[in-house]
């Protein structure tokens, strides 16, 4: 099967476009036209036909033609191709198309015979880096890391699956005063753990998950640290317990079946050369100079002064204000480092940046842009990714769990509740930056409502289908079932299940350009429904049923027909880190 058929729009689109091209060599259109925003796409109403395209209206204007002369004369030409039964102007000079069942039959061999239906080579082998989850190291991953691992591990299996070389990296925020407050919380455990008494002050992670740290430290110093000054014992302490909350984060993203290719010390930036080497090369290009800000309006940020700064010229590259990234007393800022971080990333030769952040980091967008932008000459974009909250709920009302960690609900509180792959499917149902409901009643539901529940049925359903046909004698292997005759595959309600099919390559690639996972979670469902709607118009008429008695040529292009459902529900939850289900229980 030609690479070509495995999108089947991108095909049609390419006949739309030859034909085109006949009508300029016969003088019926003018010679010149730019045909890049000519699409074909399903038409927004499914009466209408299997496809529309808006090509007669995008050229009518460079034409100086009527849309709908343009669109008759296309029709013409695309009728003429055994592909298109049907040709249809309508309103001003859309086209909409209805295929022939025999494109709709190729598209389930397609879906059984290649190497990966729906995979894209749009990457282009393109090295990209997502960066997310990203949580400071003093603690297990909370509920709102969730929704940000989620997202960020579908969005870099994603882009694999549509032809990236796609590294997922974990920047350890481990260089601020924030590891600073782990390791006295640390230190108060293990004195805890020498049978003292201890109180934790305010702004001290008091969870009980560094009772087990504290231990472990005392089984390595003994009592090595007990009544000494702070300066003794705050480096070692301090690595220790990144260390070993860094431990339990990467269980927590195991629990998820998340699994980093990079994890990125932000302290490695000290020390080091990096920070100066990042703003040496700003300022090789005039970016950084002395300067005083604006005292900003409303809230005051924390990295503001009202005194002369080292500041960075962020607003030529989009942001709202120059940014400072050193203080007065020749300190650092906050963003200095992440420049510095992105400048390596720049150096390491990525093609294309993606960083996910939590919603709260939405006013760092404009400025960590304009840095890549200035570092790499505009040639290496970012897109970052906000990872709206997750609100939780049980019986309809705010759910509150365990409070091992202390202040928060731990992913591993929510895996341990719904399982990993309810976890995921869920936190996908909603794009990215809009809020998301959690309500442990309707994720665990078993019903149409509950979209999880709904696609994994399906797929169950087929599996189950085709352990009836073994027992039949029937044979239903992928190559079988390839070469079945599919012929008989016309029933509208057969070849709507086919036709949703179909869309599953264009969906990967709109999906993959935008940096949208969520949208393969609605597909999903979407698929689902359909095939669930050809189960049900089974029930009455006996000759949609799969298993067709005594006539095994027909069950297997049935089953073939399903077995291509399954293929891309299969594909489609593993891009979403989610297991396809063979039963229900």
């Amino acid at each position: 099967m030609k690479a070509a058929f495995m999108n089947l729009f991108a095909e049609i689109r390419e006949l739309v476009i030859t034909c085109l091209d006949a009508l300029v060599a016969e003088g019926r259109l003018p010679a010149g036209l730019n045909t890049g925003a000519v699409t074909v796409e399903p038409p927004r109403d499914a009466a209408h036909g299997d496809m529309a395209t808006n090509a007669a209206m995008v050229l009518a204007k460079p034409s100086a033609m009527k849309p709908r002369d343009i669109a008759e004369a296309l029709a013409e030409k695309l009728t003429a191709d055994p592909r298109v039964d049907m040709a249809e102007v309508a309103g001003p000079g859309f086209l909409n198309l209805r295929l022939a069942p025999a494109v709709w039959q190729g598209i389930i061999t397609a879906a059984l015979t290649s190497d990966g239906f729906g995979r894209s080579d749009m990457g282009q082998g393109q090295k990209v880096n997502v960066e997310f989850v990203s949580a400071n190291p003093t603690g297990p991953l909370h509920v709102g890391h969730t929704r940000g691992a989620v997202f960020g591990d579908a969005l870099a299996s994603l882009l694999d699956f549509a032809g990236w070389d796609v590294t997922r990296e974990y920047y350890i925020n481990d260089g601020g005063a924030q590891v600073d407050v782990l390791a006295r919380s640390v230190y108060l455990r293990y004195l805890e753990a020498h049978g003292q008494e201890v109180a934790f002050p305010d702004g001290t992670y008091p969870g009980d998950y560094l009772i087990d740290t504290g231990k472990a430290l005392k089984a390595k110093v003994g009592d090595a640290y007990i009544d000494q000054p702070e300066a003794v014992w705050l480096d070692d302490v301090r690595s220790f317990g990144t260390e070993a909350m860094m431990e339990l984060i990467r269980i927590d993203l195991a629990s998820l079946g998340v699994e980093m290719d990079l994890f990125y010390s932000e302290k490695s930036l000290y020390g080091t050369g990096l920070i100066e080497a990042a703003i040496k090369d700003l300022d090789s290009k005039g970016l950084i100079y002395k300067g005083k800000l604006e005292p900003p309006k409303g809230k005051v940020p924390e990295d503001w002064e009202p005194r002369e700064q080292t500041l960075f010229k962020s607003t030529d590259f989009g942001d709202d204000v120059d940014r400072p990234i050193m203080k007065s007393d020749g300190s650092w800022t906050y963003f200095a480092p992440d420049i510095a971080y992105h400048y390596d990333k720049v150096q390491r030769g990525y093609d294309q940046l993606i960083d996910v952040f939590g919603a709260d980091h939405g006013g760092y967008v404009k400025r960590m842009k304009a840095a890549v932008s200035a570092l790499s000459g505009g040639k290496v974009p970012l897109d970052v990714k906000l990872a709206q909250l997750v609100k939780l709920y049980k019986d309809g009302e705010p759910f509150k769990m365990s409070k091992r960690a202390g202040k928060f609900i731990t992913v591993r509180d929510v895996v341990d509740a719904v399982g990993k792959d309810v976890t995921r499917f869920h936190m996908l149902t909603r794009k990215n930056d809009a809020p998301l409901d959690f309500d442990f009643d309707k994720v665990t539901e078993q019903s149409k409502d509950n979209p999880v529940f709904y696609v994994q049925y399906a797929h169950a359903r087929i599996a189950s289908v085709l352990r009836k046909a073994v027992e039949a004698g029937i044979v239903v292997d992928d190559t079988t079932l390839a070469g079945a005759d599919l012929s008989g595959l016309t029933h509208e309600a057969e070849l709507k299940v086919a036709q949703k099919v179909a869309e599953f390559p264009r969906l990967i690639e709109i999906a993959a350009r935008t940096n949208e996972p969520h949208r393969i979670a609605f597909y999903l469902y979407e698929m689902a429904s359909e095939f669930h709607a050809l189960w049900n118009r089974g029930n009455d008429d006996t000759s949609l049923r799969f298993l067709q008695d005594g006539d095994s040529s027909a069950t297997q292009s049935k089953i073939a027909l399903i077995r291509a459902v399954a293929v891309v529900i299969s594909s489609g939850l593993g891009i979403l880190g989610v297991t396809p289900a063979d039963e229900m229980r």
